[in-house]
């Protein structure tokens, strides 16, 4: 036994500081909360983004950066409006990911596929890696706000009103641009078609 202990064994021990206990016990709930958020929002976010037009890499430096905001403002988002912030972010972050690759003049040299499901024999992937390439195709040439609705309501499969309160916007404006969107869309298709782009038209 060290000679050391019993006196350190016996010495009065330091009052607790309510202050550093609360501190510890704010980080402590912080901490279960953006688990909380990442566990159930991160695959939503990564699919938000890649439908808005990142490729694979660019989607996952994005979705670190929408939580690494998150975390940074934790305290001034209600828990009722988390995946709103985080797709207002992700939105802004796209934004200003396309703002450096146009400064830097790079042009993505393929379209990256989403991680595809287990099993798969590679010519399904194949196919999976054609058919997202073309609707990302299709999708980058509807414009951001409508390129929103259209992704949350087609693909995420929301209703437009969880898109308008997760947009911020009356539900008339997200009825009104989902409808422009589908219109858009369709005339894309109808065009892209006609030359040979999609399956179905004359090459």
């Amino acid at each position: 036994m060290s000679l050391a202990e019993p006196v350190l064994r016996d010495a009065p021990r330091a009052p607790a500081d309510p202050v550093i206990d609360d501190q510890v016990d704010v980080q402590v709930r912080d901490d279960a909360r953006l688990r909380r958020v990442f566990d159930e929002q991160f695959s939503f976010i990564w699919r938000y983004l890649r439908r808005m037009g990142a490729n694979e890499a660019d989607a996952d430096d994005a979705a670190q950066q929408v939580f690494m905001v998150l975390s940074r403002k934790l305290d001034a988002v209600p828990p009722s409006k988390e995946r709103a912030f985080l797709c207002g972010t992700a939105s802004r972050v796209r934004s200003e990911q396309r703002r450096a690759r146009a400064r830097r003049r790079e042009v993505a040299s393929e379209q990256l596929a989403e991680p595809a499901d287990g099993g798969l024999r590679p010519d399904d992937i194949a196919d999976q890696g054609r058919a997202r390439a073309l609707l990302d195709q299709v999708l980058d040439q509807l414009d951001g706000d409508l390129r929103r609705v259209f992704v949350l309501f087609e693909l995420e499969e929301m209703s437009t009103a969880e898109i308008a309160s997760l947009l911020d916007i009356p539900s008339g404006t997200a009825a009104s641009r989902l409808r422009r969107a589908r219109e858009k869309f369709r005339t894309i298709c109808t065009r892209m078609r006609a030359g040979g782009e999609l399956p179905g038209g004359t090459t």
